[in-house]
């Protein structure tokens, strides 16, 4: 009877391991991981987000509207709870990405204000922490990146045969991935337009 019991686990491993469960599990964790680094960059924008608008302010504090939309739009990404369970919904993931989409255009359009104003560009606290945004922007890029070549290694396991039983067997689903945000805007061929012809 005992080496029965022996024989059925050691067919039931040899079955699992040749019908990508260790694949689904290793590409998992890979993802969990990616999202971890995706989350740590992030984070971090978050947290240089008040310096920036504090230093800004003390130079251009007549440009209100501007810092309002950073600051809400940093409320907002710190409101969303940033679980390892959001890369399973994607509801919550596609929210999550609006959100920090947000605070990416706000704070474009306080970089953008920041022009304005020459006493500020000069201000050696704004030139470094406008250095460390476009580092941990750079960072992001490159962590959202991992993510989503993490996500496609998995998603292809979890749809493709035989392991896509085993993905049915032991509930593994489909993982959202990032979009591209305004997808019809940038599909648009872009206007060329130089203009009317100059006159004889």
């Amino acid at each position: 009877m005992r080496n029965l019991i022996l024989t059925l686990m050691l067919g039931l491993t040899m079955l699992l391991s040749g019908c990508g469960y260790n694949t689904l599990q290793s590409t998992d964790e890979q993802i969990k991981a990616s999202w971890s680094e995706v989350l740590n960059q992030y984070q971090r924008r978050a947290d240089l987000v008040p310096n920036l608008v504090n230093t800004v302010k003390g130079f251009a504090a007549q440009e209100k509207d501007v810092l309002t939309q950073v600051t809400n739009a940093r409320a907002k990404v710190g409101s969303i709870q940033a679980t390892p369970e959001l890369i399973n919904d994607e509801q919550a993931f596609a929210k999550f990405q609006a959100a920090q989409g947000e605070l990416s255009s706000a704070l474009s359009r306080l970089l953008v204000v920041s022009e304005n104003y020459p006493q500020l560009k000069s201000d050696a606290s704004f030139r470094d922490l406008q250095a460390q945004l476009e580092g941990t922007e750079n960072r992001i890029t490159v962590a959202r990146n991992r993510y989503i070549k993490a996500v496609q290694e998995y998603n292809v396991t979890v749809r493709s045969f035989p392991s896509n039983l085993t993905a049915m067997a032991f509930s593994f689903k489909v993982k959202p991935n990032f979009n591209v945000e305004n997808e019809k805007a940038i599909s648009a061929p872009p206007t060329v337009d130089f203009g009317a012809p100059a006159k004889q």
